[in-house]
């Protein structure tokens, strides 16, 4: 790299602190004239940088927001700390960033430096999370080799562990990857069965990027989030679930967090109907109960069954813990 480049870098490094820099601190932090600062503002301005400069005694220059974000420099441990919070963002899933958390994590992670990369993962690996309890986690670093390959159009393989059990090897095209709720999905074109799937990212193991890149499949739908929902829809009517919520459309449609997790239609300003194809009753039924408003359920009898047991454990539970919370009143009254 070149004298004036490194100085470019460390002006821009320096620049990206959120404060005014007088002229003459640069160029001691630099050890050039003014001048050369003055020469180096302009070329960094031609770049795109917005530079904003001021005058008088208290006067400087600054780094302003433009209208596009230019590259950013981050010292080890800024760098360090911006991945382990993208990991954290795109493994459990903070609602409404999942996806943008990934690719910033792809981004960011295809150019840490070795000893950055290990220090993310040492953290990674000492860290535990507690889990939200309404859905499984996923790897972030799963999700990264699925982005870097549905980015750079590559083939990829990994271990697939069916609903039911059974364990296979897959070939794939990844498409896009589908973010509803707590969960993950994996649009792609399975090779060996010549035809598109839907995989749950937390059931995949050990993806693997093959090198080989192909030209973009186009998708039988408008859009993968549409897919997941299609196809999820289609199931058996078995497993398909209606009900009616008393809150605002777009309130419960943000609450499930996805296309994925059904089909959210209003009724009125104040009610909506959920449509569901859900994995379990047990899941649907908790989700309901997390929405925090009146529902009704239309189907199937199963859920509304479920329901019923459900209300008669806590019932019961809470019967018990206020007849105990009586005895032992009770029980100071006799002393």
């Amino acid at each position: 790299m070149s004298e004036t480049s490194a100085r470019l870098l460390n002006l821009l490094s320096l620049l990206q602190t959120p404060r005014e820099w007088p002229g003459s601190e640069l160029g001691r932090r630099l050890s050039v004239t003014s001048r050369t600062i003055r020469r180096d503002i302009e070329r960094l301005r031609e770049l795109g940088y917005p530079v904003h400069a001021t005058m008088g005694a208290e006067g400087g220059y600054r780094l302003a927001a433009g209208t596009a974000m230019p590259p950013l420099l981050l010292d080890d441990d800024e760098a360090v700390a911006i991945a382990v919070g993208l990991r954290s963002a795109a493994g459990h899933t903070v609602e409404g960033i999942e996806e943008a958390s990934v690719r910033a994590l792809a981004k960011l992670e295809q150019v840490l430096p070795a000893r950055l990369r290990r220090r993310v993962g040492t953290l990674g690996t000492a860290t535990v999370p507690l889990p939200a309890g309404d859905g499984p986690t996923v790897d972030p670093e799963h999700l990264t080799v699925l982005a870097a390959a549905i980015t750079n159009h590559e083939r990829l393989r990994f271990h697939y562990r069916a609903g039911t059990g059974p364990r296979s090897k897959r070939l794939v095209e990844p498409h896009r990857l589908v973010a509803s709720g707590r969960r993950w999905y994996l649009v792609a074109y399975d090779n060996d069965r010549e035809d598109w799937r839907i995989f749950r990212v937390d059931r995949l193991s050990e993806p693997f990027p093959t090198g080989v890149r192909t030209a973009p499949r186009e998708l039988p739908a408008a859009d993968a989030g549409a897919y997941v929902r299609e196809r999820m829809q289609g199931m058996s009517a078995s497993h398909r679930a209606v009900a009616t919520v008393r809150a605002p459309a777009a309130e419960v449609a943000g609450r499930l967090g996805g296309p994925a997790a059904g089909e959210v239609v209003a009724l009125d300003e104040a009610s909506c109907r959920w449509h569901s194809t859900p994995d379990s009753l047990e899941w649907l039924a908790l989700r309901l109960a997390m929405l925090g408003h009146e529902f009704t359920v239309h189907e199937p009898p199963e859920l509304a069954a479920y329901l019923r047991e459900m209300g008669g454990r806590a019932g019961r539970a809470g019967a018990a813990l206020c007849g105990g919370e009586e005895g032992a009143e009770g029980g100071e009254r006799g002393r």
